[in-house]
């Protein structure tokens, strides 16, 4: 078998799981995710030509893959939230992104300087890239469809969405807000031969300020124009129905486009892009068209994505790690996340089982792929004479993707069901209660 025809095989494969897997894996400990990296793994050990991407002689193909499965993924995020952009309701999201994330990635560089003795520059890239939460892979645990928490608002004392909501508004933001500290990482790198600090002014300046307002700016305008178009144009032809939600990929591309022509950050303005279009005709059924396609199209690529990263997982991908990387790796997933989420809710009034569930589900995936290809292209590492070399940072990359990937997908539909079946539960009357009910009884 060519490879050509072995790609075929695969695609039908990850077709056929896209389509039939989420109904069978519908509440059971086990992911989409999960299906395709295993796919990966055993297509390429027992068919010798099946296709595989080395992600280091790649690069560029990896960027680009990874970066397009991304920016959908950050379209359908921003549509599926069923909750007005307000400084309050959304609280939750502002201690992830302002006090969770910062702590992660100290907490990561710390741990990449002292116990595996990397260079301050590789170890805040370390800290950069693996401290985002991943839009792409957190289907068990987002906020699901468009208009899904508007249906059960009227169910009393609800809060439904509390913990969905929260992972779902992270993922979309600080996919974007993480940018900062990979350029960061790239400034440190280029200017470690030099003595003036002209380069963190810049790095504030530019990266820090300029690139996050012209996101926020460009997606505003770009959501609110393609708003206008989708809702206040003429109702579509018959014809024009067959593309109904195609819109979701149009704003995404001309956001993320845009915003990167004029050196923002995309990723930023297409979450932006898909709030104010989510806003836009709030209860219209029209946004679970615009969700449902680009839900599709994102785990058409989702799936390829991993597949490949399956294959390359059984071509030695992993191999380079030594124990002390392992070690590391999973203390960002099972340590480093959990405390630092917990340490973003102090003071909150947030239920424990909800800040415990958002701590945990710090899920990290394909995004991590993006950052890492996106800063070693645009610096070489390796040339400041470090103790690891590419190879050795993808294999940590994609350690932590991997036991994030088994053990969020191995617990989120069970950890989710119980929360939902305790939040439906009938709240017990107090003991007030209790005496004027035995009261009336005796009257």
């Amino acid at each position: 078998m060519s490879t050509y025809e072995a790609a075929l095989v695969i695609i039908a494969v990850g077709l056929l799981g896209a389509i039939v897997l989420p109904r069978l894996l519908a509440g059971k400990p086990l992911s989409l995710p999960m299906f395709y990296v295993a796919l990966g793994g055993v297509l390429f050990t027992v068919v010798p030509t099946a296709p595989t991407i080395d992600p280091v002689a790649n690069s560029t193909v990896t960027e680009h893959l990874t970066e397009l499965v991304v920016i959908i993924a950050l379209m359908g995020a921003g549509l599926k939230i069923d909750r007005p952009f307000d400084v309050t309701s959304w609280s939750a999201t502002w201690r992830l992104i302002g006090i969770t994330m910062p702590l992660t990635i100290g907490a990561v560089a710390l741990l990449s300087w002292m116990v595996l003795g990397l260079h301050p520059a590789t170890a805040i890239l370390l800290g950069a890239v693996l401290a985002p939460t991943d839009p792409v892979l957190a289907s068990d645990v987002d906020a699901g469809a468009p208009l899904t928490e508007l249906e059960k608002e009227a169910a009393p004392a609800h809060r439904w969405g509390s913990v969905r909501f929260s992972l779902t508004s992270e993922a979309g933001l600080n996919d974007g807000l993480a940018f900062p500290f990979t350029y960061l990482a790239i400034a440190v790198a280029a200017a470690d031969n030099t003595t003036t600090h002209v380069w963190l002014v810049e790095w504030a300046l530019v990266d820090g300020l300029y690139r996050v307002a012209v996101g926020l700016l460009l997606g505003y305008a770009i959501g609110n124009l393609m708003a206008r178009l989708v809702f206040y144009a003429p109702a579509p032809s018959h014809r024009a129905e067959i593309m109904a939600g195609a819109e979701a990929i149009v704003a995404t591309l001309l956001a993320y486009g845009v915003t990167e022509l004029l050196g923002g950050y995309g990723f930023i303005a297409v979450f932006v892009a898909a709030l104010e279009l989510r806003r836009y005709e709030w209860e219209h059924e029209y946004h679970r068209e615009l969700h449902d396609f680009a839900a599709l199209v994102e785990r058409l690529l989702m799936a390829a994505v991993l597949v490949l990263f399956g294959a390359a997982i059984a071509d030695g991908l992993l191999a380079p790690l030594t124990g002390t990387d392992v070690l590391v790796g999973l203390a960002v997933i099972v340590l480093v996340r959990p405390l630092a989420g917990l340490l973003g809710f102090v003071g909150s009034d947030a239920p424990w089982s909800d800040r415990t569930a958002i701590s945990f589900f710090g899920i990290r995936g394909i995004g991590s792929f993006y950052y890492l290809s996106f800063a070693l292209a645009h610096v070489s590492f390796e040339e400041l004479e470090l103790l690891i070399a590419a190879e050795r940072l993808w294999a940590l990359v994609g350690l932590v993707v991997l036991a994030s990937i088994v053990l969020h997908g191995v617990t989120a539909g069970p950890v989710m069901n119980a929360l939902e079946r305790r939040r439906n539960r009938p709240t017990p009357p107090d003991d007030t209660t209790e005496r004027r009910l035995a009261d009336e009884r005796t009257d």
